[in-house]
């Protein structure tokens, strides 16, 4: 190889080089919060038939994770008439919320322990589900 096609491949290996070392100190960073997928975290949308999160959008069941002390809020978004709720279920638990109905209801909670949270509506059960791990 001529010389100067060895200078001219330099500056390419010198990018690739640090893509890769920026690559390897991503995957081996220590994360110790919880993810929250770049969402809102300590949201939830309640909407027809479902529980929607607002950390990593998934819905029914509709997946969670916040840190000690997060106020999660759950948000009536296009329900019109029918009423859902926020219940709590199994082992760990929290206070529920009243059977709600109509566009912009909310029902707020401050989780204080560690644990898995599971909840339901009370009208629908487990068509309507979600999880609150709290970390």
């Amino acid at each position: 190889m001529p010389l100067t096609e060895e200078y001219e491949m330099r500056p390419q290996l010198h990018w690739l080089l640090i893509l890769v070392a920026a690559a390897a100190a991503a995957c081996s960073s220590d994360n110790t919060q919880p993810s929250t997928g770049g969402g809102n975290p300590g949201t939830v949308t309640v909407g027809n038939i479902l529980f929607k999160s607002g950390n990593n959008s998934t819905q029914n069941p509709a997946i969670d994770t916040v840190a000690v002390g997060t106020t999660v809020t759950w948000t009536w978004t296009n329900t019109g008439s029918t009423p859902h709720s926020v219940q709590s279920e199994g082992a760990t638990t929290f206070a529920s919320s009243a059977v709600q109905s109509g566009d912009g209801k909310t029902y707020t909670f401050t989780f204080t322990t560690p644990g898995t949270y599971q909840y339901d509506c009370a009208v629908h059960g487990d068509a309507m589900t979600g999880r609150i791990v709290v970390q």
